[in-house]
């Protein structure tokens, strides 16, 4: 497994990595790092590598676009000295363009949005051991939905910069598409957007099946 002892991983994102978690960074005991995929993440890394103390970070914020988490990202990630980050933004960015296409203003189109993620990404390169990319997502398994064709504009732009940057790529957008060919988006998400437990232990699973992470290790034996 690619974490160590005392590492810290601080998860950036919008509302699916929010999920009710402490504002603006949470961790810790109790709800504050939120009920989502970060939760689950944790939840795995204690249990399954209880002789590695990990520190989780949730700095997620409900409803951010790429922007806002550009104009965040080094009080809410850079600054807490992270040894891992992991970016999952562009929901929001592509959701505003279809909900409120009259304000286009709170719209970020497919340059900007990759323009910032490029420049969070060059934030914390070379000071961090790796940087995730978590690719946005529509759970509509039909692409030629209109929003869901847009979002897939988003999703080649984070695999594109995983790739010039040496990122760790987790396309959540392909996984819950093939998981959409056997139960309805319904089970998971009412929105489409917002995942329920299962949604969200769908996407803990993605995350960590690049993490080299064991469900065996150790059987249960701490050492």
């Amino acid at each position: 497994m690619i974490f160590e002892d005392m590492d810290r991983i601080v998860f950036a994102g919008d509302s699916v990595t929010d999920m009710g978690s402490a504002q603006p960074v949470g961790e810790g005991l109790f709800e504050n790092l939120g009920t989502g995929y970060v939760r689950i993440i944790d939840n795995l890394l204690a249990a399954c590598y209880p002789e590695r103390k990990i520190r989780v970070t949730n700095s997620g914020i409900s409803g951010n676009t790429s922007r806002d988490l550009l104009a965040r990202f080094q009080r809410d990630v850079v600054d807490l000295k992270p040894d891992w980050v992991s970016i999952c933004i562009g929901i929001n960015d592509v959701w505003r363009q279809f909900d409120s296409p009259a304000i286009p203003d709170e719209q970020v189109m497919p340059e900007e949005y990759e323009q910032n993620v490029e420049q969070m990404i060059l934030q914390v390169k070379g000071k961090v051991k790796g940087i995730f990319l978590l690719s946005p997502y529509y759970m509509e398994p039909n692409r030629e939905d209109a929003m869901r064709s847009r979002m897939d504009e988003y999703v080649a732009v984070c695999a594109r910069l995983a790739q010039k940057h040496g990122c760790i790529f987790v396309d959540f957008q392909q996984m819950y598409e093939d998981y959409c060919k056997i139960r309805h988006s319904t089970f998971i998400a009412w929105d489409r957007v917002h995942p329920n437990r299962v949604g969200a232990t769908l996407m803990a699973r993605a995350f960590l099946e690049k993490c080299e992470f064991d469900y065996n290790h150790g059987n249960g034996e701490v050492h």
